[in-house]
């Protein structure tokens, strides 16, 4: 990076190297002083969304000094004069609101030339922002609500309304406190810039090499063990970083050749990676961002969120080691190489400090009922002592390094402030014009006919949703949108916000638009296409699980401890019949008939007590059949062994 900043003219290396890391830092610090109460502390008089609005327009600064209007982010590229011009506008803008924001949102119809002037500005540097920062999809779907709202009149049946004047409209979108600076905004700013910097700060403390060697050194003498790997690193990794892109990018780079070394196809190496990196935002106890938007809509406790989701992320993953394993014994892919696998006992005695942190924040979530936020700068503050005193990689962490993770802390939030700032205008729009009442009723209308019907249309409309969108900005868009029809008719709240996370979560799978299976199928030198649907096939129970658990909330924990225990061992016990029928491998090559034998005993098993007759009976003569179906397979040409067999296993390549 320094070699290459120093291409660039000395302005812009000042930029680069200062300018931005510090408007990094000060975002970071804005947030966290507000988030430990520092205002109050020191009986300072300042409204949430003054801070709200003084970290955004730094953030959009940073974006039009790091991405040009091409949305490229080259760093050898000179920043043009009117990039820094924008990024002036904003800073000089963002003053200038937070300190008139209180009084000017107060007295827009005493005040209407000032109103509008400051509402246009605001939404013109927001818009060029996001164009910029997540593309066209986001912004399109935010210009055609404003359309919406501005000849609601127009339109048809449930989705006629009453039309809103440009000038309410404008001044709406900027200086009301249920838009740009709602309650997205905050929980942007609040909460995850927080644990943004618990995940940056554990990188910069060898958190990163750490989850690596520790996942090699669990799974790495295993049949398959690249693809493990790459399933307990990505699990791990996804659960600090919340982004499947950069969960790709940080540990693709070392799975994906370990795995298509070991044997793995290019495809499925890549949709491997780009699965378990995608899963890694769903896996408690930090999740992804989502996961905070999700509970401040549900108006429950952090702690709430990650109970309800533990089951569904453990048949993820339990789904992904299972392919792994099978995939292997199918393929007769050796283990590691012994001599590339570190020693767990040398790797834990050198990090188990690391874990720490996560201890420290389960311990507040759970034993003091804290809020999310406030548990996780115990983590950091917890971890910040640690790296005072040593690192995975020996040495204590330096001030510069310190200071770095506050930086990268900043410029990371950056794409999900924006983010936040445009969906809570959406929000608001669909409230103010009443779209959300219309698509509720058309929705819901729909639901009477068929619930199953309308769970469908509701996963199909949020993976079309989110093509091209980050899982926070679909899941804020489909929570007003997709979630309020649900649980009108009769879905609990948790699993109705569940189902369109996860739908939403799956655009970065789903092709044509499937983000992190094209940047793992880049990595791997393999098709993009042909691995997105590869990543489909092996991802599977992500868009299964959740209409079991729409339908049968005991996948969620919400049902009485016999029913949850019953539905989590049925449904793993079927989650591993149905991976084994997709690959065509159990104890051997499995025929067609028993294929689908498998399958079907799979499929009942799968099924929540709840939703089928009988269950018990049922249950055992499904375990019945597979059991017989699986011996079978067992005579059949093919590399023998169980899932999950022991380092020796029989098939495993010398």
């Amino acid at each position: 990076m320094t070699d290459r900043l120093a291409e660039l003219c000395p302005h812009d290396r000042f930029t680069r190297r200062w300018l931005v890391p510090a408007l990094g830092v000060a975002m970071t610090a804005v947030a966290i002083f507000w988030s430990l109460g520092g205002p109050i502390r020191l009986g300072i008089r300042i409204y949430a969304e003054q801070t709200l609005i003084a970290v955004l327009m730094m953030g959009l600064a940073v974006c039009f000094l790091t991405r040009r209007v091409d949305r490229s982010s080259e760093v050898t590229r000179p920043i043009p004069v009117y990039d820094y011009l924008l990024a002036a506008i904003a800073l000089v803008y963002g003053v200038y609101l937070t300190i008139v924001f209180t009084d000017l949102s107060e007295s827009v119809f005493f005040r209407p030339t000032q109103a509008i002037v400051t509402a246009s500005i605001g939404l013109i540097l927001l818009v060029e922002a996001l164009r910029r920062a997540i593309g066209w999809s986001l912004l399109a779907i935010l210009l055609a609500v404003a359309f919406y709202a501005l000849y609601a009149n127009l339109f048809p049946g449930p989705l006629e309304g009453r039309a809103i004047s440009l000038r309410r409209v404008v001044n709406f979108m900027v200086l009301d406190s249920a838009a740009m600076a709602g309650a997205a905004l905050y929980i942007a700013v609040a909460v995850v810039i927080p644990f943004i910097l618990l995940a940056r700060l554990l990188m910069a403390t060898g958190g990163s090499a750490f989850f690596a060697d520790l996942s090699a050194g669990l799974m790495g003498r295993y049949r398959g063990g690249a693809g493990k790997i790459a399933i307990v690193g990505s699990a791990l990794f996804g659960t600090i970083s919340g982004s499947a892109v950069s969960n790709v990018a940080s540990t693709g780079g070392i799975t994906i050749p370990l795995m298509k070394n070991d044997g793995y196809r290019p495809k499925t190496a890549a949709a491997i990676e780009a699965s378990a990196s995608t899963g890694g935002q769903l896996m408690p106890p930090i999740m992804g961002a989502s996961a905070f938007l999700l509970a401040e809509n549900l108006q429950v406790p952090f702690t709430a969120v990650i109970v309800a989701a533990i089951v569904p992320s453990l048949l993820y993953f339990f789904s992904l080691f299972i392919f792994a394993d099978l995939e292997a014994g199918r393929r007769g892919i050796r283990r590691v190489d012994p001599t590339r696998i570190p020693k767990l006992g040398s790797t834990v005695s050198r990090g188990w400090f690391l874990l720490m942190p996560f201890a420290v924040l389960l311990t507040g979530l759970f034993a003091f009922a804290m809020r999310a936020e406030t548990a996780a700068l115990y983590a950091v503050g917890t971890l910040f002592l640690i790296s005072l005193l040593r690192t995975y990689a020996g040495p204590r962490i330096t001030v510069r390094g310190l200071i770095k993770a506050l930086a990268d802390t900043g410029q990371t939030a950056v794409e999900i402030v924006i983010i936040c700032a445009a969906a809570g205008i959406i929000i608001g729009l669909f409230s103010l014009s009443g779209l959300s009442f219309g698509m509720t009723f058309f929705l819901v209308q729909l639901g009477q006919t068929s619930l199953l019907l309308l769970l469908f249309v509701t996963a199909l409309v949020c993976i079309l949703l989110g093509m091209g969108l980050p899982t926070v900005g679909v899941y804020l868009l489909l929570a007003t949108l997709a979630a309020p029809p649900l649980i009108e008719l009769g879905l609990q709240p948790m699993s109705a916000h569940m189902f369109v996370l996860y739908f939403g979560m799956l655009s970065m799978l789903t092709p044509p638009v499937a983000i992190a299976a094209f940047v793992a199928a880049n990595m791997a030198g393999a098709p993009p296409m042909r691995t997105g649907f590869e990543a489909v096939r092996i991802a599977w129970p992500a868009y299964v699980v959740p209409f079991l658990f729409a339908l049968s909330p005991s996948l969620l924990l919400a049902g009485s401890p016999v029913e949850n225990v019953t539905a989590a061992v049925t449904a793993a016990a079927g989650v591993m019949l149905i991976t084994a029928a997709i690959v065509g491998y159990a104890g051997g090559l499995l025929t067609p008939l028993l294929r689908l034998t498998i399958a079907a005993a799979g499929i009942a098993l799968l099924l929540p007590p709840a939703m089928i007759p009988m269950a018990p009976l049922v249950y055992l003569v499904a375990a019945a059949v597979a059991g017989a179906a699986w011996f079978a397979s067992r005579g059949a040409k093919g590399t023998a062994g169980s899932p999950l067999s022991a380092p020796l296993g029989e098939g495993a390549k010398k």
